[in-house]
């Protein structure tokens, strides 16, 4: 029993004008996903449970099987997990982005997708001007906040908010106090601090900030190989998808070159999936591109990404002969920059056919799967394959 999916992180969108009336999925060139669908079976996948927000966290917690009702505690601790952070009984941890606030206003939620090596002396000069919390550098803008013995707290995601006064948005819940004062300090400290004078000199947006947002407390997932009976791994750039993997139990695979950006290793994550099928029983290969593309709201990124994502996919339908599945999460439409809870499109190879002919939003909506709740693939996926 062997199993891949392959998820392009946002490919869902809605139809753009300048495309004709196409959807990005429509237009860009993908005949790996379209010979899925003909070849397979499609659908669609409602991945965001009612009274939540269309977040990555959710989406893919439910798409392994687990669903957010039960397991979810805040996107803050998954990113932990995957940052080898071993939080304590009652330490919080936040997401906390490096961001551009210009004139009040959101005006990047990644501070022009900063470098890694920026943001840890940022997030240095910032631990020595405050106490009581750890600040914990990540890749690019994504970092955590922990706050041992805290009490939770809510935040808008910045992604959600580009171009709109902050005001509105900021932090609420008990820790609300605590996180403003980090706020307040991240401005000073920042605003003096070298690697902006650098970034403003050379054309770059500086971090004016943090943004801390979505915090938790531990979760406790129950192993996936007891859960479904196999053996998993998961490859991603994106530490929300390795803390999953983690407190389920995949195997975290590491892709050299990986970004989670748009300049991510292509090639060698579906090198590495049929590398890992020669041991494992599964792999959930994570592609954030097509998502960050979304955000940026840029069409031609997005159609870019998009193919690549299907070349990916012609490697692992030239090199496997199993049950492959390929979807977004959730959509991440151009127009409004962020996600939304429209339900998602999926094609599988090896649970029969239907009459799709081509992988798009407007396909699936007739296909043979109909329409499916994310905690339903797995095990869907898993009884055909052990047939």
């Amino acid at each position: 029993m062997k199993v891949v999916l392959l998820l392009g992180d946002g490919m869902a969108d809605e139809p753009i004008t300048e495309l004709g009336g196409m959807t990005p999925l429509e237009f860009a060139e993908t005949p790996h996903m379209d010979r899925v669908a003909r070849e397979g079976m499609t659908g669609l996948v409602s991945t965001v449970p009612d009274g939540y927000d269309a977040g990555s966290d959710v989406a893919n917690l439910g798409l392994l099987g687990y669903d957010a009702v039960e397991f979810y505690t805040g996107r803050g601790p998954l990113e932990a997990a995957s940052m080898g952070i071993d939080l304590g009984p009652g330490e919080v941890a936040y997401r906390c982005n490096l961001v551009t606030i210009s004139d009040g206003l959101m005006a990047d939620f990644s501070a022009g997708h900063i470098s890694s090596e920026e943001g840890a002396s940022l997030l240095s000069s910032l631990q020595a001007a405050v106490s009581g919390v750890r600040f914990h550098p990540g890749i690019s803008y994504r970092n955590l906040l922990t706050v041992p013995g805290g009490a939770g707290g809510a935040g808008t995601p910045p992604h959600d908010i580009v171009g709109e006064p902050i005001g509105p948005f900021l932090p609420s819940g008990p820790d609300r106090d605590l996180l403003l004062a980090c706020m307040d300090a991240a401005e000073e400290t920042f605003s003096r601090h070298p690697v902006n004078s650098a970034r403003v000199a050379s054309g770059l947006p500086p971090a004016t900030g943090i943004w801390p947002w979505s915090g938790g407390l531990r979760p406790a997932l129950p192993p996936f190989a007891e859960r479904f009976g196999v053996r998993g791994g998961m490859i991603s750039a994106v530490d929300l998808l390795n803390g999953i993997a983690r407190y389920a139990g995949l195997e975290v695979i590491r892709v050299p070159g990986a970004t989670g950006y748009l300049d991510t290793n292509f090639e060698g994550k579906a090198r590495h999936v049929l590398a890992a099928l020669d041991h494992l029983d599964f792999v959930y290969c994570h592609v954030e591109a097509p998502d960050e593309a979304g955000h940026m709201g840029s069409i031609e990124e997005k159609v870019r990404a998009i193919e690549r994502v299907d070349d990916m996919l012609g490697m692992i339908l030239d090199g496997f002969d199993g049950v492959v599945a390929v979807m977004p999460d959730h959509a991440t439409p151009i127009r409004v920059r962020t996600h939304t809870r429209d339900p998602v499109p999926v094609a599988v190879r090896g649970l029969g056919r239907d009459a799709t002919t081509r992988y798009t939003e407007r396909e699936a909506g007739n296909g043979g799967l109909g329409r499916i709740q994310a905690t339903e693939l797995l095990p869907i996926l898993f009884d055909q394959a052990r047939h």
